[in-house]
């Protein structure tokens, strides 16, 4: 029993983050994100705008980063902050 459950636990951990805690796209207004490697010396990020498309049936695509301290902002695809290698959930 102690070994199947050792062998979930390493299956778990090696799944990518993006299954483990799935981002949902509506959810992501206000959101903190700190960026793996800094932005032009920014590292802290907050989601100030979620894109939603014109047309209803339309998925959403992009939100606004916005940086905490020099308050510049970039449009990115909202899928790009599931790469756990350029943003880490949460201000770190």
């Amino acid at each position: 029993m102690m070994e199947a459950l050792q062998v979930i636990e390493k299956i778990i951990s090696a799944m990518p983050s993006e299954i483990k805690n799935p981002i949902n796209p509506k959810k992501l207004l206000l959101s903190k994100w700190t960026a793996a490697h800094p932005i032009r010396k920014q590292k802290h990020f907050l989601v100030s705008k979620v894109i939603i498309p014109e047309l209803p049936n339309e998925k959403i695509e992009f939100v606004e980063l916005e940086a905490v301290f020099g308050k510049e902002t970039q449009l990115i695809s909202w899928r790009e902050l599931t790469n756990r290698e350029v943003w880490l959930q949460g201000w770190l």
